[in-house]
């Protein structure tokens, strides 16, 4: 009977029988699961809940393939794909350029000059508020308001004028004459000014004065009076001024500027009016007064508005267009050689803008898209499709950050390169990149994520890479080519030697493909292509420098395990497990021999063979905390179960994993150690412990169905890796291993078979990544170690003794008799059938 066919899973009466449609890969879980509920606690069990639900790893991934997208995007706007010599004045031209096609250039002198003759005849504009703020209608008020008191002593229809000492004028003093004083010069906003007062009093404010003044101001006003005149009539040379009429807002162009009056010309015209004045109230007195009043009220109304002219020069300026001259098609705009300047540079802009006449705003959003659709192919195809990409937010974040971290050191170093280049003109920014230590991200990304994952990030980190270099088509190659190289070289990264390794064949390719870059581009006989050699070969070593620098950083923030801390971690000096060599030594000798039985199974079924050794060794370090309770542990001595109910010695048993899990947590064992020690026992049945209380609540009782088979199970969650699925595998085997009372290779042969069919019945490695055919490797490994364990030994009897070997109570002297999870029985005959008690303390 070959090895797959005693894989098959046996007939065990429980309807768990293994079907024909069953699949080789179980991560379905398709396989047969066992009743009482466990499903719905199995999902509760696997994971806790996330802190933000909402936020899947679907959505997570997608949000960041958009804002990576949009940040390459704008990183690389405005040098997209095309990008033109950046030459300074004073440079020297290092090759001639000439015009693709008929271009315009613009004279920015001559438009500067147009521009401030378009300012200079620019018309001046003044505001004309041809009412002065309602001066007349303040006359009236005035008036009418001081002549209120006589009114009310001589009334209108009273023909008799009274004499100078009669009414007010004898009957007040200058103290009852202040307030009117007062108010009358302030409806007027003027100055009070006692001598025109009176003299206004002794006419008695009459209305000829009033409608004296009111005229004369109204025609004055109407024509306009300008603070300074000189300063108007200097605008008669642009063609006048924009008069704009506060009242009715219009505006008009005033050319003939002598129809405004300034100050001293309108003062002129009222004293030049006081003859008609004198004829028209046929008193001299009050035409003086008039006269003197009008005069005082006079108030530039034309005024000079800054903020508005200077809106209509620079309006005036925006209206020129540019003036330009025009470059033919073929025309040299700069020769080899030549010295660069003012007008070069304008002939090169004009000539490299004209290539990029897209839309600007248009510029970044394409470049979005098409980067988010080669992130999307390339995830879709390459990562998606292969299934190399963990579905872990960690994982993702990582690579997200290795992305933004090497683009945005790439923008850098391009800045950098080109600076340099220009200060040392022996060199080129060409040679200067070679130097660039791209492959850095690919030897992280092949440590921690793996090969497969590295390989197809080298394409997009090169698609990247040359991006920002200009995208030329040589430095794809030759950043695709050294990442490819990085990523093989730290495939299996056991010790700090070997990044640097990596780093010298990844200097050797460079050094190769600079040589032919150089070649392609014919400089490979000269000083340029020893700076290229130079800077390719110190591009590798400063990959690997950087690389080994930042390995310890990425360990520490995202919490990962790579195969040079699981070295450290193997290593039986930690104090972790010198610490359960002394509390628990029988569990530290269970866990060397299951690291024995996974390290040498694991290569066969394509799994971490480091991994899983370290795993083994510390998947039950949680049962240090109670070492007595576990019988590996108790050395002959009292069984501490036999004093406890079946429940609470579940309860024991099932803590260790929890334990387990603090421990390694404080320790910083990291993720995937952690992982494997809560999934080393799934939610397996501790058996013994379960039927025990099942016989007593029987006996007690009368029957046991309120015994639930769920508190009797470990919390999971079930094995979710290969290597952890090993570790649970091993730990069923040995466990059951150790109770045979003849450990023959054929009784070891039909143990392991039986365990492993029974984990994956019981549906165990439903969510492992173990295959059907990784059980049978995986069981013939098993047999062949076990059966190195427990072989058999020939006799060495001491001088003078005959007497034979004295065995333990199983047939051999380095076996502990056959004993049950956690009661020692006093038949110690062996039973098959119940060998398999001992898993409930593995």
């Amino acid at each position: 009977m070959n090895d797959k066919e005693k894989l098959r899973p046996l007939n065990r009466g429980d309807g768990a029988a293994a079907r024909p449609g069953v699949k080789a890969d179980r991560k379905a879980g398709n396989g047969p699961r066992p009743s009482s509920g466990k499903g719905e606690r199995d999902a509760a069990r696997k994971k806790p809940a996330a802190p933000l639900p909402w936020l899947t790893h679907e959505r997570l991934l997608w949000g960041c393939l958009v804002l990576l997208s949009t940040l390459f995007a704008v990183l690389l706007f405005p040098n997209i794909l095309t990008q033109g010599p950046d030459y300074q004045i004073g440079d020297v031209a290092e090759t001639g350029i000439k015009a693709s096609h008929d271009f315009l250039i613009e004279n920015r002198e001559q438009t500067e000059r147009n521009r401030g003759e378009a300012a200079k005849q620019a018309l001046a504009v003044y505001d004309f508020d041809r009412t002065l703020s309602d001066l007349l209608s303040r006359v009236r008020e005035a008036f009418a308001f001081a002549r209120r008191p006589y009114e009310e002593v001589f009334p209108p229809e009273s023909q008799e004028l009274p004499g100078p000492e009669a009414g007010i004028e004898a009957q007040s003093g200058p103290e009852e004459t202040a307030p009117i004083r007062d108010r009358f010069f302030g409806i007027l906003d003027l100055t009070p000014d006692e001598t025109l007062f009176e003299r206004l009093r002794e006419n008695r404010f009459s209305t000829g004065v009033e409608q004296a003044v009111v005229p004369l101001l109204g025609r004055i006003l109407g024509k306009g009076i300008v603070a300074n005149g000189d300063r108007l009539l200097s605008q008669a040379e642009k063609g006048g001024i924009i008069l704009h009429d506060l009242y009715t807002r219009q505006e008009t162009r005033v050319e003939n500027l002598d129809r405004f009056y300034d100050m001293g010309s309108a003062a002129a015209y009222v004293e030049g009016q006081a003859d008609d004045i004198a004829k028209q109230l046929g008193n001299p007195a009050a035409a003086a007064v008039a006269v003197e009043l009008a005069t005082a009220l006079l108030q530039p109304n034309v005024t000079f508005n800054q903020r508005e002219t200077e809106l209509r020069k620079e309006a005036a300026r925006s209206g020129v267009k540019p003036t330009y001259f025009k470059i033919k098609k073929g025309e040299m705009l700069v020769r080899e050689g030549e010295r660069i300047g003012p007008e070069h540079l304008e002939k090169l802009a004009g000539e490299f803008r004209s290539r990029d006449r897209l839309d600007m705003l248009g510029r970044i959003p394409a470049m979005t898209v098409l980067i988010g659709l080669f992130f999307t192919v390339m995830y879709l195809v390459g990562f998606r499709g292969l299934k190399v990409l963990r579905e872990d937010r960690r994982d993702l974040v990582f690579n997200a950050v290795t992305l933004i971290g090497l683009f945005v050191f790439a923008w850098a170093y391009r800045f950098v390169a080109d600076e340099v280049a220009r200060g040392f003109t022996f060199m080129s920014p060409r040679s200067l990149i070679y130097a660039m230590p791209v492959a850095c991200a690919g030897m992280l990304l092949s440590i921690f994520q793996g090969l497969a994952v590295a390989t197809s990030f080298s394409l997009i980190i090169a698609v990247l890479a040359s991006l920002v270099c200009g995208g030329q088509v040589a430095l794809f190659v030759y950043f695709f080519l050294g990442s490819l190289v990085a990523a093989y070289g730290v495939r299996r990264c056991t010790e700090r030697g070997t990044l640097i390794k990596a780093g010298l064949k990844v200097s050797l390719i460079n050094v190769l493909l600079a040589l032919c870059i150089e070649m392609i581009y014919g400089t490979l006989y000269s000083f340029e292509a020893l700076i290229a050699v130079s800077a390719g070969f110190a591009g590798g070593i400063l990959a690997a420098i950087i690389a080994t620098g930042f390995l310890p950083l990425i360990e520490m923030s995202f919490g990962f395990t790579t195969d040079i801390k699981l070295l450290e971690l193997a290593s039986l000096d930690q104090p972790l497990l010198r610490k359960l060599l002394v509390q628990a030594p029988g569990t530290y000798h269970h866990s060397v021999i299951i690291s024995n039985l996974v390290e040498a199974t694991a290569q066969a079924v394509n799994a971490n063979p480091l991994l899983a050794k370290v795993c083994a060794y510390y998947h039950d370090i949680g049962k240090m905390k109670k070492p007595l309770y576990f019988i590996e542990n108790q050395q002959g001595g009292e069984n501490k179960h036999e004093k406890l109910a079946p429940s609470m010695s579940g309860l024991v048993l099932t803590a260790h994993v929890k334990d387990g899990v603090e421990l390694a947590r404080k320790h910083g064992l990291g993720s995937e150690i952690i992982d494997t020690i809560q999934q080393h026992h799934g939610t397996s049945l501790i058996t013994y412990f379960y039927q025990k209380a099942r016989e007593r609540a029987e006996t007690r009782a009368g029957k046991y169905s309120h015994v639930k088979e769920e508190d009797f199970r470990y919390p999971g969650p079930k094995p979710q890796t290969k290597e952890a699925g090993l570790v649970m595998l091993a730990d069923m085997v040995e466990a059951a291993s150790r109770s045979l009372s003849e450990p023959t290779p054929s009784r070891i042969q039909g143990t392991v078979h039986k365990m492993i069919n029974k984990a994956f019945s019981d549906g165990q490695l439903d969510e492992c990544e173990l295959t059907l055919k990784d059980l049978h490797e995986i069981a013939k490994n098993f047999n062949k170690t076990l059966a190195g364990i427990f072989h058999q030994r020939i006799k060495y009897p001491e001088a003078g003794e005959s007497r034979p070997e004295k065995k333990g109570r199983n047939g051999y002297p380095d076996q502990r008799p056959e004993e049950d999870t956690g009661a020692r029985k006093a038949d110690d005959t062996p039973r098959n059938d119940k060998s398999l008690r001992r898993l409930g303390l593995s």
